[in-house]
């Protein structure tokens, strides 16, 4: 920035900064490189004496792709103000900021605007027309343009096929990819992921291997929907491979694709594994930490757990709701009763998060446990939502385990008078009964 500070000063100097083409370039370099100053480059550029419709794009481009896509639209909309007429690239840059606004109604005046100037059939604004369809959840609208299209090519193609993975429809994803003439990275990446979310991971795996065989390398969606894959498979020698060949070809270890690898290995009972790579992560955010919380708790290592939760709060990173139940499952099992409470209070109070049906579960499960049944019974009887299955099977639970079959046989009493009635939960009572041998208590359920 210094550098082209120094070449600005040489152009007002010498008279040039009235050209748009040097001008554009040097806002091009500020507004587009990762070394430029989009601020500055927006401070120039609203102090031009002459501008140009490339240097209206370059500015449209960067607020798109710096995702700040209300300042891109405003732009256009000034681009058209002050006499200069968009082009296919004009639009192209629009449709994207369009499509992270997921704002179908402007996506839709655009689409008209563009008709009306005759920039439809072009290859660029026909895949950010489709790709704008599609993140905004309108797969029909974007199906219309690609079946009435003359120009279809892979990006095509792959936007169309992300729209129904998007929308769960994958074996009409499947359908359209088997059709596809030309397919890439993306394409394949768009399936391998779509099979993982839809708990298809079998078939996620196959297609990872035949996209290999094929010749194509993985990308970084490809990838973390194949390790999501191999963790609900327990396919702990082909997470490993994969881990091998992100390593090999130098591919970044994000927040993404670290949270991917710990809960593959976790998955897979490798959590030495897991906190190796949550320890080697440059920048972790709620998802690693959640994830990792999630593995050491499910592997006995509950006392690791909280403490882990606790140094995600003094990074400052905010938990989620998952965090939460992560995190108490663990006090649960460790029998951190103050511990628990203390964190199951500071969902509301510091956080801003109300607990959901799962979390008085675990606070009623932590209760239990400790034996404190009636402050148990008192949650359930004063939770502000009805207790499900889950939470009167922790009571129930600590009534067997402590031997009180009357607390136990009072609890569903009262629920059955509000009409809540779980068939799972007498299927508990009964067992209790019967352990008991409380044999004259059976009939009557």
């Amino acid at each position: 920035m210094k550098q082209i500070k120094q070449i600005q000063t040489h152009l007002i100097i010498s008279g040039s900064f009235t050209d748009p083409y040097p001008t554009g370039k040097i806002i091009t370099f500020c507004a587009i490189s990762q070394r430029g100053d989009l601020d500055y480059a927006f401070h120039l550029f609203q102090h031009l004496p002459n501008s140009s419709t490339f240097i209206w794009n370059t500015m449209i481009r960067a607020f798109a792709e710096k995702n700040q896509p209300i300042q891109a639209n405003s732009l256009y909309k000034q681009m058209l103000h002050s006499g200069f007429f968009p082009n296919n690239y004009t639009f192209s840059f629009v449709l994207r900021a369009c499509a992270q606004l997921t704002d179908v109604f402007v996506g839709r005046q655009f689409h008209s605007h563009i008709v009306k100037l005759g920039w439809e059939s072009y290859d660029f604004v026909q895949n950010g027309l489709i790709h704008m369809y599609v993140n905004c959840d309108c797969v029909g609208s974007a199906r219309k343009l690609f079946d009435s299209s003359l120009n279809l090519d892979v990006i095509s193609w792959t936007a169309l096929v992300n729209g129904y993975v998007k929308n769960g429809q994958i074996e009409v994803a499947k359908h359209l990819f088997d059709q596809m003439p030309e397919r890439n990275s993306v394409s394949w990446s768009a399936m391998i992921t779509g099979y993982a979310q839809v708990g298809m991971f079998k078939q996620a795996l196959e297609l990872f291997n035949e996209m290999q065989l094929g010749g194509f390398r993985p990308n970084h969606a490809g990838i973390v929907g194949a390790l999501s894959a191999c963790g609900f498979l327990g396919a702990l020698d082909q997470g490993r491979w994969i881990h091998a060949y992100a390593d090999r070809n130098r591919i970044e270890l994000d927040r993404v694709l670290g949270t991917a690898l710990i809960d593959m290995y976790a998955k897979c009972g490798c959590i030495d594994t897991a906190w190796k790579v949550f320890n080697e992560m440059p920048e972790r955010d709620v998802f690693a930490f959640t994830s990792m919380i999630s593995g050491l708790a499910n592997h006995g290592q509950s006392a690791s757990s909280v403490q882990l939760f606790l140094k995600m709060r003094e990074e400052g990173v905010k938990p989620n709701e998952v965090t939460f139940i992560c995190v108490l499952s663990a006090c649960s099992r460790m029998g951190l009763v103050e511990e628990g409470r203390k964190i199951f209070e500071s969902m509301s109070r510091v956080y801003g998060i109300e607990p959901q049906i799962q979390h008085y579960g675990c606070l009623v499960d932590l209760l239990g446990r400790a034996g404190m049944l009636e402050e148990a019974t008192r949650i359930v009887r004063e939770m502000p939502l009805e207790p499900d299955s889950y939470v009167l099977g922790a009571l129930l639970n600590a009534c067997k385990m402590h031997g009180d079959v009357e607390l136990g046989k009072e609890t569903v009493e009262s629920l059955m008078q509000r009409s809540l009635d779980h068939g799972g939960v007498h299927v508990l009572l009964s067992n209790m009964y019967a352990s008991e041998k409380r044999w004259e208590l059976l009939r009557i359920i």
